[in-house]
């Protein structure tokens, strides 16, 4: 009997861990839930867009609140021919075009039609020329790409059709906050909606 008693305490016990894991896991899976309707809800604001609000200021102001950067940190590119041309910003629009055939993040994206992620920017090799034009009032002349994300924008049928790209400016790297790989994969459906948008009106508005 005594070992009987045993067992049965230890079953108490195991079934005590057993409800503390399984309230656990029921804890984890609610907040990972709510984190997950959060960004669904924001991808579909954005996916909401009207083929009226499809310009690249409406489209690049969506994306820069879902990842919580400036509007100017968020950059949108349409593929003409073998070049990639700036959308947004604005001011980016007469800087010049980025060659598919070059070396540039946005031609490497474009060419094999996968999302990066860079956390030491400044040590990639990238067209820095871009970054000596003012964006708008922001105050950011003196700060450069420390973080990068950078994903293809795809047409219905797979075709590269642009590029998106997501970054933090600071005058040194701690400054800004990193990107996690989430963050690259909520870029990756951004940039499937961008690509409906662009598809709904034939291209985005300029």
């Amino acid at each position: 009997m005594p070992h009987d008693r045993g067992v049965v305490f230890n079953k108490i016990g195991l079934n005590s861990r057993c409800a503390e894991v399984a309230n656990t896991l029921v804890t984890l899976s609610l907040s990972l839930s709510s984190g997950m309707l959060g960004k669904m809800r924001e991808i579909e604001q954005l996916a909401g867009l009207d083929a009226a609000d499809s310009i690249p200021e409406s489209i690049c102001a969506a994306v820069a609140k879902i990842f919580h950067v400036r509007e100017t940190e968020v950059g949108l590119l349409e593929l003409s021919g073998r070049l990639l041309n700036f959308l947004y910003p604005a001011e980016l629009k007469t800087a010049g075009a980025i060659p598919l055939s070059s070396s540039a993040v946005a031609a490497r994206t474009a060419g094999t039609k996968q999302a990066e992620l860079f956390n030491d920017f400044t040590q990639v090799k990238h067209f820095s020329i871009f970054e000596l034009v003012k964006l708008g009032d922001t105050g950011l002349d003196d700060q450069v790409i420390q973080k990068l994300m950078s994903a293809p924008v795809l047409a219905k049928n797979g075709e590269v059709i642009g590029v998106i790209q997501v970054s933090r400016k600071a005058p040194r790297p701690a400054a800004a906050g990193d990107f996690t790989p989430d963050d690259l994969q909520k870029l990756v459906s951004v940039a499937r909606c961008v690509g409906r948008l662009m598809a709904k009106g034939k291209g985005i508005a300029r």
